[in-house]
């Protein structure tokens, strides 16, 4: 998009056309350090064991087994691997079958 030898514009110029600033043009994303890289590593062999492990339940683990991390680090690692756990999720569109169907007794009426 940019081009760095362009023989009339100047990067100032394209970057302002594009309506990016230029500090986007010049970042180069910094990627992931090897200590999260092992981290990851083993958040993904226990959620292989366990994909029921949540944030909560994989900090505590991870805790237990000396790492020092933080809910927030967990959640955004978890969140880059792709990983959400399985768990059963609440099911309020299904009525109970006991459960009486009311009539709407304004239908049809002008109040």
């Amino acid at each position: 998009m940019v081009e760095r030898d362009h023989p009339a514009l100047s990067v100032t110029e394209q970057c302002r056309l594009l309506s990016i600033p230029r500090s986007t043009f010049y970042h180069a994303p910094g990627g992931e350090t090897a200590e999260s890289l092992a981290l990851m590593r083993r958040i993904d062999e226990q959620f292989l064991q366990t994909p029921f492990y949540g944030v909560r339940q994989m900090t505590w683990h991870l805790r237990a087994e000396g790492e020092t991390v933080n809910p927030k680090r967990v959640r955004r690692l978890m969140r880059l691997m792709g990983l959400t756990p399985i768990y059963q999720k609440p099911n309020t569109s299904v009525p109970a079958k006991a459960h009486k169907v009311w009539p709407y007794l304004l239908r049809g009426r002008t109040i």
